[in-house]
């Protein structure tokens, strides 16, 4: 069942890379319905805080009518970031699924673990590697398209 909301979030994550923003998807799932959907728009709408995770949240919370998602599960193609990690910790959601790590600043047990810090009030239980090899890839494409297009190749 991983693997069907995995793939809803790399749809969401192909919608980012369609408009040139670091392609990452989420979605957030409650008793087998996606609630909150998001991707990257950052660089689109000048506004730091538009990663995958946050709009995901705010559109689940828009949808199910408060702050608190108990018994949600988000789905993430990349490991999500300190910001975004604290604010899964905040929102309470219960089941984190992860695409792949991020070595360079994921918050979820690569870098450091707001996920599963024993001093805060929530720790949601972390999956790790859930098509992953996709995940990864479309990432590592974004990037050498990118090296590319600055090169004038």
């Amino acid at each position: 069942m991983d693997e069907i909301y995995m793939k809803e979030a790399l749809k969401e994550a192909y919608k980012a890379y369609e408009i040139n923003e670091v392609p990452i998807g989420a979605v957030i799932v409650r008793n087998g319905e996606i609630v909150g959907r998001g991707f990257n728009q950052k660089e689109t709408l000048k506004d730091a805080t538009l990663h995958s995770e946050i709009t995901a949240i705010k559109d689940a919370c828009n949808n199910l009518g408060g702050w608190r998602l108990p018994g949600c599960t988000m789905y993430v193609t990349l490991e999500p970031c300190p910001m975004c990690a604290g604010a899964i910790v905040n929102a309470r959601i219960e089941r984190l699924v992860i695409g792949t790590k991020d070595l360079k600043t994921g918050a979820c047990g690569s870098v450091l673990d707001i996920t599963n810090h024993n001093k805060l009030n929530h720790q949601p239980k972390v999956i790790f590697g859930v098509l992953e090899e996709e995940c990864s890839d479309i990432l590592k494409d974004f990037f050498a398209q990118l090296r590319k297009n600055k090169s004038g190749g």
